[in-house]
């Protein structure tokens, strides 16, 4: 899909480092990513869900813009064509567990093997084979419901995991143009940050054109977050 002329366009890649960079999210940790002023990681949960996760990339492409998905396994493997869409498109495709459990509450075993399983079923859906080592080794929490234990594996596996600066709340039902006016508050407030979205949410979904010119108009800029290259990266078990 060809991208507009006055797109909005992504200013640059930010490479995320798991050795330097374990955890970000100020809303969750004390850090978050080295951001300047007016920049904006845009980040998208829980897809991919033909019929909505397809119409923002169709968004996205218009405007140029790069985002990260923290997918479900579940759908990874019940959607395989529309995983690689968003990885063909220049995407960052990352892991949010197989099928959405809170995981402080089950045990630390029982919650590892929750992760793999998202992650093998991603994998298994990019690439044809599954593994626990993730291409790209970002996670977020569903719920940001972490646990110290898990956060320490996590960091011992060279996986950085998200929490996000400030969020849409479009697990709320309200109007497209409430949440549009809702997510422009809070970026003015906190003049950018990493902002965490649904892309299986219609209400999303409806409001991103007008979300994303907005982002234009009043001068903020997109960041796109990736990993370093896979041979220097430091995924390990």
């Amino acid at each position: 899909m060809p991208g507009r002329s006055d797109a909005l366009g992504t200013a640059r890649v930010l490479t995320v480092d798991p050795a330097a960079t374990p955890r970000v999210g100020r809303k969750h940790f004390a850090g978050t990513l080295p951001l300047a002023d007016m920049e904006v990681v845009l980040t998208f949960d829980d897809g991919p869900r033909p019929g909505r996760t397809d119409r923002v990339l169709d968004t996205l492409a218009r405007e140029c813009v790069r985002a990260s998905f923290f997918v479900l396994g579940k759908h990874a493997l019940a959607h395989p064509a529309l995983l690689r869409r968003i990885a063909a498109e220049g995407h960052t495709v990352a892991h949010h567990t197989f099928a959405h459990p809170l995981l402080d509450r089950m045990s630390t075993t029982a919650a590892e093997r929750e992760i793999d399983h998202g992650i093998a079923a991603v994998e298994t859906a990019l690439h044809g084979r599954p593994s626990e080592r993730p291409t790209v080794p970002f996670f977020r929490f569903p719920g940001f419901a972490s646990t110290p234990a898990l956060l320490d594996r996590l960091h011992q596996r060279g996986i950085v995991v998200f929490g996000a600066d400030l969020w849409a709340s479009d697990w709320t039902d309200m109007a497209p143009g409430q949440q549009l006016d809702l997510v422009l508050a809070r970026l003015e407030a906190s003049r950018g940050g990493i902002l965490l979205f649904h892309d299986p949410r219609l209400q999303t979904v409806q409001m991103l054109p007008a979300f994303l010119r907005a982002l234009k108009s009043r001068g903020f800029r997109v960041v796109h977050v990736a990993p370093p290259p896979l041979r220097t990266a430091t995924a390990r078990r």
